[in-house]
């Protein structure tokens, strides 16, 4: 994109009747270069792998064909726990080819966390590694009859042999290599997400072939300005949508190749140095990936590929944007959406870039600041970030949360679905974040609901009752905070709330746990006796900023 008002003034999005990602748009790529590079993947071992676009053709045709011969069938839900192995994009390719919904999955999942999935999503196959089986066997164990235990068909070992499990190797060699795909409708559905929200457990969010297959070209051709000649690095987990947006559907759209390290944590001294031995030409990363590229020293290193860098997940600082141009010549350009939404906002390399800023509204997406009746809001007005879905509905917009339509009804207000951030624009039309409208936490890019925390620390004998909240972080943006009122008998201190953090890691993942625990003799509350996290939300950002020297 080279003039953003032109294209997104004569932008239409073109939707088929029938669509299917893998037969209609990554066997095209295949069909016209099948040796061309789809994804270079190396790990800390020394280990290195180039596969074509051929290849995983051939690979996902297989595996698709022996899904449906294990008795799988389109719509059916297949979840998928697997780190940075290529398989993990083998599998997601093949479920989509098949018509069956693929469910990722951090591999932080407890077994715990795993068995509500299986319940929630009715899952009917598994794919996972040696190391994550046996917490999907304890979850299988725990849901038992119910839900995904009696509806589950297969499950699939990507390494070793485990009793219970079949060989994933094996099924890839008997499958069909000739089997195209099912016949899927583009409105079908495709891609199951869980996302935190401030009630309840993990929502699910139902994205469609088209608005994953489709949706997605806007990121991949306009945010991250990709082409097939591009190497295109997304630090992701494989567990959130954002891998789906940067390491799956928006470099394959447009025929780009994706460089993918398998390690177990994010290390930046390793990441700057393989930015500068392979030739990635673009990278994304959350802002928190960036604040702790910056604490290196950046001036030992070049990179003589690279030539675009973004960021998503949270507001990124311009402090880092500065020392990152610095070092670099290159500016990091923000982008915005959700688990329910492809990017919607962006800063594009063809615009001035405003450092801070959300951007502007992508092309196929009209974004506004509304008040609370639905109507648009001038400029440097603060109102909630909503998409207009009437009288069009923008291909990348998720199509409803599955088995829920009060939460999904909830999320709409007229002609509009209401994104759940505040923000402002500009008189030139960048929208500026102010903040989370609900009480979700995002930490180190990670959405975390309060609730699933507090009713984890509910289960603890010493806590009466509790609230979570984020609080101001220079690193992960928030922390995950907790305040604890004891039960009869409990005497507050380091120790215990050690204990509680423990409690917290074993029962769920472990980016949940409260970093911060403070113990309080009661918790504000309406009239009604809810909790106002928001009260407490604002003695955080007071304390913090009184805490800070600088201010």
């Amino acid at each position: 994109m080279t003039d953003y008002a032109r294209e997104a003034a004569s932008f239409r999005w073109q939707v088929p009747e029938r669509f299917n990602f893998a037969r209609d748009t990554f066997d095209r790529h295949a069909e016209a270069t099948p040796d061309r590079l789809a994804m270079l993947w190396v790990d800390d071992e020394g280990h290195e792998r180039r596969i074509t676009f051929g290849q995983f053709r051939e690979r996902s045709r297989r595996l698709a064909s022996a899904l449906l011969g294990l008795g799988l069938r389109p719509g059916d839900r297949l979840l998928l726990i697997l780190p940075r192995r290529v398989a993990w994009w083998e599998s997601v390719l093949a479920a989509l080819r098949a018509g069956v919904v693929i469910s990722p999955g951090t591999t932080q999942l407890t077994a715990r966390d795993i068995a509500y999935r299986l319940r929630a999503a009715e899952v009917a196959a598994v794919v996972s590694d040696a190391e994550n089986a046996p917490k999907v066997e304890q979850a299988l164990a725990e849901v038992g009859g119910e839900g995904g235990g009696a509806g589950l068909k297969a499950r699939l070992l990507v390494d070793g042999e485990r009793e219970g499990w079949l060989g994933y190797e094996e099924l890839v060699a008997a499958g069909d290599a000739s089997f195209e795909g099912s016949d899927t409708r583009a409105d079908d559905p495709a891609v199951l997400f869980f996302t935190s929200g401030t009630t309840g457990y993990p929502k699910m969010t139902l994205h469609t072939q088209a608005s994953n297959g489709i949706g997605h070209y806007v990121t991949g051709a306009y945010w991250l300005d990709l082409t097939p000649g591009d190497l295109h690095w997304n630090l992701s987990d494989t567990g959130w949508a954002k891998a789906a947006w940067s390491s799956f559907f928006g470099p394959w759209i447009v025929g780009a190749a994706i460089f993918v390290h398998h390690a177990a944590r994010f290390n930046a001294r390793r990441t700057l140095e393989l930015l500068a031995r392979y030739p990635v030409t673009t990278l994304c990363a959350a802002p928190t990936n960036y604040r702790m590229l910056i604490q290196e020293d950046l001036g030992a290193f070049r990179f003589p590929s690279l030539r675009h860098c973004v960021a998503a997940g949270e507001p990124l600082n311009p402090e880092v944007i500065e020392v990152w141009r610095r070092a670099t010549g290159l500016t990091i350009r923000d982008g915005y959406g959700q688990t329910e939404t492809v990017v919607c906002l962006a800063n594009f390399p063809c615009m001035e870039i405003r450092p801070g800023s959300m951007g502007k509204p992508v092309p196929g997406f009209h974004v506004s600041v509304i008040d609370e009746e639905g109507r648009e809001l001038p400029p440097n007005q603060e109102g909630d970030v909503a998409i207009r879905v009437r009288p069009e509905r923008p291909v990348g917009l998720f199509r409803e949360y599955w088995k829920d339509p009060e939460r999904t009804a909830q999320v709409f207000r007229g002609d509009w679905y209401l994104t759940g951030d505040r923000a402002y624009r500009d008189e030139d039309g960048y929208f500026w974040f102010v903040g989370r409208a609900d009480d979700v936490i995002l930490s180190a890019a990670y959405r975390i609901g309060p609730f699933e925390i507090e009713s984890v620390l509910l289960e603890h004998p010493a806590v009466a009752e509790s609230a979570v909240v984020g609080s101001p972080d220079p690193v992960r943006g928030q922390i995950v905070k907790a305040f604890v009122v004891l039960a009869r008998g409990w005497e507050p201190g380091e120790e215990l709330a050690r204990e509680l953090q423990e409690f917290v890691k074993e029962r769920t993942a472990p980016y949940k746990y409260p970093r911060e625990i403070e113990f309080v003799p009661d918790l504000p509350k309406t009239v009604s006796g809810k909790i106002r996290r928001v009260e407490l939300r604002q003695r955080e950002i007071a304390r913090k900023q009184g805490a800070s020297p600088a201010r």
